[in-house]
């Protein structure tokens, strides 16, 4: 038997972020499920390293094609649901794939896990919008992406250490009891996650619809929001994927002192993750914030771009940029949640959570292309214009009345 504490109270709210961030971080675990495997499931399949990344690029197309429909279903029907649906999809999925005796069935299974990671998070900030108290819903958005991260941080050390174990199959056959354990907590406890469309079944809305159709999406609150989301994606991303070849070319550091720097980003920025629930909680300018943010950003990438830097200030500036960015995840949730009109909410992050993956498709080409034509410095300067066409974006965001939110307590 489990204490149900008082609506809006910090111990329902902490029962809240723990079933939300089980399965978000989960969602993120299963994204780094196959990679650390990939020496393994080459020579099972008898397949190139191409036709693995192809696995990775495939799950995240069928996240993108899928994350606005299940936005719309979500905000239809209810996210519990949805959520439930999404990781039981996800985490089967990816525990199937254990038994695939072909490489085309691994194809089709990653389709499924990327269907059911559609889901994650439109379901996610739905619930989190409509039942955590207001007055702390920036923390509530920094600690549900820190937990994503703590996913991937889990997955390559869990699925090597299980595939040494008992083999590589066994381990991913285990990732779907992972996902029956989250699922069962979300059905057993889970009657405290509402969303708007489950309220709405209790009360009768008097405000203007919101709008239907392309115009929800294309307009001036909503389309800069998606494309600020590509833009901090693609410098998320290129930082991730090429900053070790790039402090190794260019700026002169070894194999050993370039990943010590990336590792300090990393750090750095999921301090920032969750020092920026509270800066969104404290602050009402959340626009003036981020574009200061990415300002100074841009002025650093900039500065690594022209100068070459001895290895310590390097570490110190790669640090202040992840400690700085992070703090604009919650405050860009929280831009989002300011835009999305009533009842729009899965839609709306559905949307413009697609610009997460289309950032995480183009980043890698362009700064692979860059690096190929023997220009690596040029990648820190197409780091400080992608951090300002994400100010440029915020720029010209259209405000939208403040009786947009779901608000209880």
């Amino acid at each position: 038997m489990t204490v149900e504490y008082a609506k809006g109270s910090p111990r329902r709210d902490a029962q809240i972020l723990s079933m939300i961030g089980l399965g978000h971080g989960l969602s993120h675990f299963y994204l780094l499920a196959l990679p650390p495997l990939f020496p393994l499931l080459k020579d099972a399949f008898g397949v190139s390293y191409a036709a693995l990344g192809l696995l990775i690029t495939v799950l995240n197309a069928a996240t993108a094609t899928t994350q606005l429909p299940a936005g719309m279903l979500i905000d239809r029907f209810g996210a519990r649901g949805m959520l439930i649906g999404g990781i039981g999809l996800m985490g089967g999925a990816i525990g199937f794939i254990g038994l695939a005796t072909d490489y085309w069935m691994v194809l089709v299974l990653v389709v499924v896990a990327g269907i059911g990671n559609s889901v994650i998070h439109p379901a996610d900030y739905v619930i989190l919008t409509a039942s955590v108290n207001q007055r702390r819903i920036g923390r509530a958005f920094s600690i549900h992406t820190f937990a994503g991260n703590i996913g991937f941080i889990l997955a390559p050390v869990t699925m090597i250490l299980l595939a040494n174990m008992v083999g590589w199959r066994s381990a991913l056959m285990t990732c779907t009891l992972l996902a029956a354990v989250a699922i069962l907590v979300l059905v057993a406890w889970g009657g405290m996650l509402q969303s708007p469309a489950e309220i709405a079944e209790k009360k009768t809305s008097e405000e203007d619809p919101a709008p239907s159709g392309i115009a929800l999406y294309l307009n001036a609150k909503i389309l800069p929001l998606f494309f600020f989301f590509v833009a901090t994606a693609m410098v998320t991303s290129g930082i991730q994927t090429f900053s070790v070849t790039v402090l190794v070319d260019y700026q002169a550091l070894d194999l050993k002192t370039a990943n010590t720097v990336l590792t300090a980003f990393l750090i750095a920025s999921a301090t920032g993750i969750l020092l920026g629930g509270s800066i969104a909680d404290s602050i009402k300018r959340h626009r003036t914030y981020a574009v200061a943010i990415m300002f100074f950003g841009a002025l650093l990438m900039a500065i690594m771009g022209a100068i070459q830097l001895p290895f310590l200030i390097l570490l110190l500036l790669y640090a202040i940029f992840g400690l700085t960015q992070g703090t604009l995840r919650p405050v860009r949730d929280m831009l989002v949640k300011a835009a999305a009109p009533e009842g729009t909410l899965g839609r709306i992050f559905g949307f413009v959570s697609t610009g997460l993956n289309v950032g995480a498709a183009l980043s890698p080409v362009l700064f692979g292309f860059i690096i190929d034509i023997g220009k690596p410095h040029l990648v820190f300067y197409f780091l400080a214009a992608f951090t300002l066409a994400g100010v440029l974006t915020v720029g010209i965001l259209k405000r939208r009345p403040a009786n947009s939110a779901v608000t209880n307590r």
